[in-house]
């Protein structure tokens, strides 16, 4: 059984370098989309991943490309691995001819929307007193439960807010647990109206948190949309609407 754990990076300076970190990834995905889309119209058939992993491990040894490898090999692995797993539904969609629901292909995407890269065996570490080493680079996180099981994966990702968070996906084994039984039974009804009615008649109404907030939404909304493009002041406004934004 793959269970997650997700802790948040302290914020720091050094943290610049995950942001050129995703925004290696975000070229190498768009340089791979990019050979996806050229192959296809020359050849009519599809790039397999085993030769855009070749074709990529030839292009970071030439001094145009060599700032690829910061990221790591691994992690370029995944990149060209999420590509496929994305064309694979797309094909699966269309075969399967899912009516109304609409699977679309991998596309290009913008280095500033791009959130996560993955590592796997290769390319960190992780240290005492709460420190992880992600390339050459040590930084410490907030250490709110114990990591447990066989780690797989470590996952990076960047939120709106500019945060960064690492996701540990461990290998445990399924453990039965010994459950009270106390013999009665109780029954729970969830509304429209009312967010959730018991059996003994106990009543919680709907917190309703997006209508709490939908006047400050509305406003930052407003403030983000009069910003020149490309700004600063655009960014900043961008954080505020995020901020505001509900989960």
């Amino acid at each position: 059984m793959i269970q997650v754990f997700s802790y948040k990076l302290y914020n720091s300076k050094k943290q610049k370098k995950l942001h050129r970190k995703l925004a290696i990834a975000a070229h190498i995905h768009n340089h791979c989309i990019a050979l996806h889309k050229k192959y296809y119209q020359l050849t009519h058939l599809y790039l397999d991943q085993s030769k855009l992993k070749k074709h990529i491990t030839k292009l970071k040894k030439r001094p145009q490309y060599a700032h690829w490898n910061e990221l790591g090999s691994q992690a370029i692995q995944d990149i060209v691995e999420r590509i496929d797993r994305g064309y694979q539904r797309f094909f699966k969609a269309i075969k399967a001819k899912k009516g109304t629901i609409r699977v679309s292909p991998p596309n290009f995407k913008k280095s500033k929307k791009y959130k996560s890269f993955t590592l796997k065996q290769a390319g960190y570490k992780l240290l005492e007193a709460n420190k992880i080493k992600i390339g050459d680079e040590v930084y410490t996180y907030w250490n709110s439960r114990e990591i447990q099981g066989t780690i797989k994966t470590v996952t990076v990702k960047r939120d709106p807010l500019n945060n960064f968070y690492i996701y540990i996906a461990c290998e445990v084994s399924e453990t039965s647990q010994n459950r009270i039984m106390t013999g009665k039974s109780a029954g729970c009804d969830f509304g429209l109206k009312t967010f959730l009615t018991l059996s003994d008649g106990t009543v919680e109404e709907a917190p309703l948190f997006y209508n709490q907030s939908l006047k400050k939404l509305q406003a930052a909304g407003r403030d983000y949309s009069r910003k020149v493009k490309g700004s600063s002041n655009r960014e900043r406004s961008r954080l505020s609407l995020a901020i505001e934004r509900p989960l």
